[in-house]
């Protein structure tokens, strides 16, 4: 699958959410949501750009958004990094990468000048119909909440 741009329909999605607990795309009809994926819980990257996510939970919630957070780690993993940074947002698991695929957030990358292929650190802004208003690729972890936060502002 190739890149999702703003304008085209997010794709439906249901995956368990770190306690088993199904969580859909459709849930959040009617709000928008912010849909990131990233490698992996527990690393350097993941845990700065989940806890920014997380310290500003307050401001997205006054923006009527919703943060959910994708990578292919189980439940249990899920549930000891939310317990070992205080995270307090959903974090669902695309085990078999197929919702990643669906938004073009996995895929080959470049890491330390090697070839690879696993989750394309990625973000979505979804409205409440449904429609990306906003994709991020390739994203930097650090100081991206704030960007996807000023997008959200009208900033």
């Amino acid at each position: 699958m190739g890149t999702l741009a703003a304008g085209d329909t997010a794709p439906a999605f249901t995956l368990p959410d770190q306690d088993g607990n199904d969580v859909s795309l459709a849930d959040f009809a009617g709000r928008p949501v912010v849909v990131y994926f990233y490698p992996k819980d527990d690393t350097p990257g993941c845990t700065k750009e989940a806890c920014q996510f997380n310290e500003n939970l307050a401001a997205f919630s006054r923006s009527g958004a919703t943060v959910v957070g994708i990578s292919a780690d189980s439940a249990a993993r899920h549930q000891a990094f939310r317990h070992k940074y205080g995270l307090t947002f959903p974090l669902l698991t695309d085990a078999d990468h197929a919702v990643g695929e669906a938004y073009g957030a996995w895929g080959e990358k470049t890491m330390y000048g090697k070839k690879t292929v696993g989750v394309i650190r990625s973000t979505f802004l979804v409205d409440g119909s449904g429609v990306i208003t906003r994709a991020w690729y390739h994203v930097k972890a650090d100081g991206h909440a704030a960007k996807v936060l000023a997008e959200l502002a009208g900033e």
